[in-house]
């Protein structure tokens, strides 16, 4: 309980920080003309990130390194599925420039 509590604070002391940080890259892609979209794409794919490996390390504290194994696998499928849209963008793109 006390690293849930320990990260928790440490969590809602950066919430500012944060905030810039997110401001700041929409006000950059906003200049960019990139959709929006993309944007709050890469900030969910960053949150889960960090919210997967926050609950992997919890796990392997409590000396469960089986499950925290899982955590961090189940992480990577959601980051992979939710950057699928993106990637097709990309490759798009991508073909796109490529002469025919």
């Amino acid at each position: 309980m006390l690293v849930v509590f320990t990260g928790c604070a440490i969590f809602l002391v950066l919430v500012d920080k944060i905030y810039e940080i997110i401001a700041m890259l929409e006000k950059l892609a906003v200049n960019a003309n990139v959709n929006m979209v993309y944007l709050e794409t890469i900030l969910k794919i960053i949150g889960i990130a960090y919210i997967a490996e926050f609950a992997a390390q919890i796990t392997k504290d409590a000396g469960q390194g089986s499950i925290a194994s899982k955590i961090e696998l189940s992480g990577k499928i959601l980051i992979l599925a939710m950057a699928i849209p993106i990637l097709t963008v990309i490759i798009e793109t991508i073909i796109q420039l490529i002469p025919s």
